[in-house]
């Protein structure tokens, strides 16, 4: 689903599970391991997706709790939240935390910084964000970070995105995330929208679903954005056609 023309955005904002950071190892793995916990049943890493398919569940805790009722287990929210953090954090930081992958070079997004201001807009907490960026020494290359410790209403609500522009056109910007509440946040924050396709068998699906939500384009890794970059376009331009986008994705 390719863009009409080059794109010279003032601010990229970035999702960051699936996104920047590779998370199977990491959120995802910990989402298994609570689901057997309290169920004692085996699940798979392509149900995972399926449960973010229907939206709404960007908080990887309720996605876990609601995914343990539908199996027959009765657990509050808060236990479920305990323990999964308990196989994502480890006794010392040592658990499925340190199976995660960065996935976009510090050159890569030190380029993107020269064209445009960058930031990270994630539904992670912020413990969970920096614990990540110290590990890459990438920190210092956002300017605005918004997690969900600093919202009150997480994703779809676009409360997040809102922050960041702080009053900016949100025809100058875009918004890379992987999932479907990421482009609904963006839709109803009229940010132009990127979706990045997951790695497994459900990008067929999340392709489709994405395209629905008003993807402008759809990435098979976060480094095809230069594709879709301009390294120099009148605003006019830009903002003309960011516009088309957001009245007819």
């Amino acid at each position: 689903m390719p863009t009409t023309r080059k794109l010279n955005p003032d601010l990229l904002i970035f999702d960051v599970d699936g996104v920047l950071v590779d998370v199977r190892g990491s959120f995802h793995r910990s989402t298994l391991q609570t689901v057997h916990f309290f169920t004692r049943k085996r699940v798979s890493f392509g149900e995972i997706q399926e449960w973010k398919l229907k939206g709404g569940f960007n908080d990887d805790w309720k996605l876990t709790t609601h995914w343990i009722r539908s199996l027959g287990g009765d657990v509050p929210y808060e236990e479920v939240k305990i323990q999964f953090m308990k196989f994502y954090w480890g006794a010392n930081e040592d658990g499925n935390v340190l199976r995660e992958r960065w996935l976009v070079p510090a050159s890569m997004l030190e380029k993107w910084r020269k064209q445009a201001e960058l930031a990270i807009f994630t539904g992670r907490t912020r413990r969970e964000l920096e614990f990540t960026l110290r590990r890459t020494s990438v920190a210092k290359l956002f300017k605005n970070i918004v997690t969900m410790d600093d919202i009150e209403a997480l994703k779809p609500n676009p409360e997040g995105l809102l922050r960041i522009l702080d009053g900016r056109d949100p025809a100058r910007v875009l918004y890379l995330g992987d999932n479907i509440d990421d482009a609904i946040a963006a839709r109803r924050a009229e940010v132009p929208f990127l979706g990045v396709l997951p790695r497994d068998e459900s990008r067929r699906a999340k392709a489709a679903a994405l395209k629905r939500e008003g993807a402008l384009a759809l990435l098979n890794r976060v480094s095809e954005l230069d594709s879709h970059l301009a390294k120099s376009s009148t605003e006019s331009g830009n903002s003309r056609q960011f516009r088309r986008h957001i009245k007819n994705p």
